[in-house]
């Protein structure tokens, strides 16, 4: 695992690296595609997920007590529609007592400007929550900051997002409003071109995951 700065994390694993060429080939099927994705959702999540708040709770095993933990921390996904439901699937195997928000958003084509069509939240959330902000592209941020706001308005200051590509420009401007937000991706890529896709990226990966 290879940290490029003190808030992303660059998951380097030689299996995430594997999956990741695979679904950067224009050739791979969707059916494929969406197996791969599912496949290196469950290991950036994983990831993502080392810094989940612990308390001690000790257990009997059939040969006396043993010391042990349960997670601590109130667990919230944050899918962003459509895409990223395929992160969303893993995580909440992993999880699956987590609270799932799904985060409505699609992109203006002409100004890049995330807009908002769904989004049902509570009015408040518990001071211990930890979010999971999940979208496969990290590309101008926009939809990026947009999920995050949601809960940040809410007085969330725990909030992760996780990503199987990020461009640099995505990862500024999500910086350049939440500092404190820590990314999770496979990879951090070239540049956006100038409709505001991730070069060399994945293409679209709402379009592959399935299959439209």
């Amino acid at each position: 695992m290879t940290t490029t700065q003190t808030s992303v994390k660059v998951c380097d694993h030689p299996l995430i690296q594997q999956l990741l060429t695979r679904l950067r080939d224009y050739q791979t099927p969707s059916s494929e595609f969406r197996a791969k994705a599912l496949q290196i959702s469950r290991y950036l999540v994983y990831e993502a997920m080392r810094g989940l708040g612990v308390r001690g709770s000790g257990v009997e095993t059939p040969l006396g007590p043993a010391p042990g933990t349960v997670l601590s921390d109130y667990v919230i996904l944050a899918p962003v529609l459509r895409a990223g439901l395929i992160l969303s699937e893993p995580a909440q195997d992993m999880i699956p007592n987590a609270r799932i928000y799904h985060v409505g958003l699609k992109r203006d084509e002409q100004t890049l400007q995330a807009i908002s069509y769904y989004a049902k939240l509570p009015d408040s959330l518990p001071p211990d929550s930890h979010v999971y902000v999940l979208d496969p592209m990290l590309a101008t941020g926009g939809s990026a900051c947009a999920a995050i706001s949601l809960f940040a308005n809410l007085g969330v200051s725990t909030i992760e997002l996780v990503s199987f590509v990020a461009a640099p420009e995505g990862i500024k401007k999500v910086h350049s409003q939440y500092p404190n937000v820590k990314i999770t991706v496979g990879a951090i890529d070239q540049q956006l071109n100038e409709h505001g896709y991730i070069l060399p990226g994945l293409g679209d990966a709402g379009d592959r995951i399935f299959g439209t």
